[in-house]
């Protein structure tokens, strides 16, 4: 086959077989887990055989892959059914591919009893291809296709345990945040078009080459405000958090491979029409560290297992936003990927400490003892997905945070001139800042989690292989992608990835200090767990993964306080934030803020909408029938059925006629 055939089977295999997953789902339910497994593991073996046969893309000089066809005449900007396959997208591709087989495997013993588990191996099938489409995709048409597909996926996969109100809640919240960020978005990608004369993203690319972007900055902002919808970027990321009211497996697949990773893969395949503009560059980097430190902060003080990930992946995300901003995406899509397995690890990591402690509460599991020993795997994996996202050497976090700080240095110190020397220094120091909160939430959620003293964690007997074995499969990238950090440059474009000494110094010291500072915290409130009852873990012990899932959502609001944090003197994050904890557990007040400045004036327009149209117009409706009403009932009167009262009134009438016709004629 040739690597174009290739090519176009990696997202058509999971569409296929999410169709087919859902045409069998009901009359032959045997079918579903090989169709949700098999396509999606075809889908991977066929990426990495494109990724190789294109050889590292255009880094090492081999030729990007381009191909296509007309899709239909338009009359002016042509639609095209492209392809166009670089380095980045070779390997973005490879990391779809690999989490999501890794998702559907976790899932089949995750939701083994999940009375709608067809729909949702055939959703994230979907979701898969969807993705795969924005990768591949080498028109923007195209690609807005597979974008908006995934916004219904998700929607659909959040609110896939509908029957709790945080579901329900989450999922329309997400859907409506980034087709918020989606309107200027499509706005952008017109007014690009329009100035380019096409959607071909080569032919964009030479037109920006030529400088023949007529506004730039304009356009370029529109852009953003879709990608800071999708990626969960300052101001509209406040869906991302809530969004983990879905199961566990759709976080894993959200987080690390779809989604939130579309939006600074857009920016990286276009990001010369980003830095055509530097004040886009300048606002993206000053959103990028708003972004880094605000999730930081939050991180610390949510008592959910699953929202400290959640607001985790946001400020890493903010990290390759500022690698783009600085005008290297290099960077960013190395630690795109770099990130990407790691985060999938500790999602599903968390998915198998739910399962066993029976709640998804920080706070209670700090009082539960021997949970490492209840899940040795889970525990293994998660500390190497714990030191890789606290970017300790030599795990993978490290190297490809690394690449980024060191071209926030760069471009701080004059040595690189894509963006102004001002962004660089806010990405830098931001940077670090965030490396510090990092490795501080990183070792809170290690030490509550798995050095907890109480009671005996309950035992719910042994987890299902399936589970197991997809965290050591995660762990092997997660430890040692860092260590090709020689070869992949050739898979970019060519910029070497390697670390720097004074950053090195500088990023793995404040880690450091963040780590042990929050160690000392919590040395010296571990006392106070054993002593202060927070409430009963709601789960029972034989429940399934997903219903034990289910149980601690239902019941977290109920047992510990808000969603967002428990009231927990023992809390480490509570000592080091001090007053700042309750707003920075509450995400700053953005929903409140939003709920003020949008939420509440809409509805208010719609209740003055409604009081309008209910007490004016329909008033004027009423009124026009009444009138019609009494006159039907006036003529009705004089049909009284008598022949000669309708002869006598024929006469006068014409007595009249008659009358009036000789006076008119006598006047004229």
């Amino acid at each position: 086959m040739t690597t174009t055939t290739l090519a176009v089977l990696v997202p058509l295999l999971p569409f296929l077989g999410a169709a087919a997953g859902l045409l069998l789902g009901r009359t032959a339910p045997g079918f579903v887990r090989p169709l949700a497994v098999l396509p999606t593991l075809t889908a991977t073996a066929l990426a990495i055989t494109v990724a190789v046969r294109q050889g590292g893309g255009a880094g090492n000089g081999t030729a990007p892959l381009d191909a296509a066809t007309r899709l239909t005449p338009t009359g002016s900007v042509p639609i095209d059914l492209a392809l166009h396959i670089d380095g980045f997208a070779a390997l973005v591709a490879v990391l779809v591919c690999t989490v999501a087989t890794c998702v559907q495997i976790y899932s089949t013993a995750y939701l083994r009893d999940d009375a709608r588990y067809p729909s949702y191996a055939a959703l994230v099938s979907l979701f898969t291809s969807a993705m795969l489409l924005v990768v591949y995709s080498g028109d923007l048409m195209v690609l807005l296709v597979g974008w908006e597909i995934m916004g219904i996926c998700s929607y659909f996969l959040v609110g896939h345990y509908w029957e709790t109100p945080e579901a329900r809640a989450a999922s329309l919240k997400a859907f409506l945040i980034t087709k918020l960020g989606d309107v200027p978005f499509l706005i952008g990608l017109f007014a690009l078009a329009a100035d380019t004369g096409t959607f071909r993203i080569t032919g964009i690319l030479n037109t920006v080459s030529e400088g023949g972007l007529d506004h730039p900055t304009l356009i370029a902002l529109l852009l953003l405000a879709g990608v800071a919808g999708k990626s969960a970027q300052f101001p509209l990321h406040t869906w991302l958090p809530d969004a983990m009211a879905g199961p566990t497996p759709v976080s894993a697949l959200i987080h690390a491979a779809t989604m939130v990773a579309a939006g600074i893969y857009f920016v990286a395949r276009l990001l010369p029409v980003f830095t055509a503009s530097k004040a886009a560059l300048v606002v993206l980097a000053v959103m990028a560290a708003v972004t880094m430190v605000g999730s930081a902060l939050a991180a610390l003080a949510q008592d959910d297992i699953k929202r400290v990930l959640a607001y985790s992946t946001i400020g890493q995300l903010g990290y390759m936003s500022g690698a783009l901003a600085l005008g290297d995406r290099s960077a960013a899509v190395f630690h795109l990927i770099s990130h990407g397995a790691f985060k999938a690890l500790l999602f599903l990591g968390a998915g198998v400490i739910i399962h066993a402690a029976g709640t998804n509460s920080l706070a209670a599991m700090s009082r539960m003892g021997g949970l490492a020993k209840r899940i040795p795997d889970a525990f293994w994996t998660m500390t190497v997905a714990l030191l890789a996202l606290a970017a300790i050497p030599p795990f993978a976090g490290f190297f490809s945070k690394e690449s980024v700080l060191v071209v926030a240095e760069h471009t701080a110190l004059g040595t690189a001139h894509t963006a102004p020397g001002a962004a660089g220094w806010v990405v830098l120091v931001a940077g670090l800042v965030t490396a510090l909160l990092t490795a501080a939430y990183a070792t809170r959620l290690w030490l509550l989690a798995f050095r907890g003293r109480g009671t005996e964690a309950p035992d719910h007997g042994k987890q299902p292989v399936a589970m197991n074995a997809v965290l050591w499969v995660l762990a092997i990238p997660s430890l040692a992608l860092g260590l090709t950090v020689g070869y992949i440059a050739d898979w970019f474009d060519g910029d070497s990835l390697a670390p720097n000494l004074t950053t090195s110094v500088l990023g793995t010291g404040v880690a450091l200090v963040g780590g042990v500072t929050l160690y000392g915290a919590w040395r010296h409130t571990s006392a106070l767990a054993a002593r202060t009852p927070l409430g009963a873990v709601a789960a029972h012990p034989d429940a399934e993964p997903a219903q034990s899932e289910i149980e601690a959502i239902e019941t977290h609001l109920a047992a510990y306080g808000d969603l967002a944090a428990a009231h927990d003197p023992a809390d480490p994050g509570r000592l080091l934030l001090g007053r700042l904890h309750p707003h920075a557990a509450a995400g700053f007040h953005l929903d409140a803020l939003y709920d003020r400045l949008f939420v509440r004036p809409v509805l208010a327009a719609a209740q003055l909408v409604r009081f309008l149209d209910r007490e004016v117009v329909d008033t004027y409706v009423r009124g026009a029938g009444t009138g019609t009403r009494w006159l039907g009932a006036a003529v009705r009167r004089a049909q009284t059925g008598n022949v000669q009262t309708y002869l006598s009134a024929l006469l006068a009438g014409s007595v009249v006629l008659a009358i009036a016709a000789v006076l008119v004629a006598a006047g004229a």
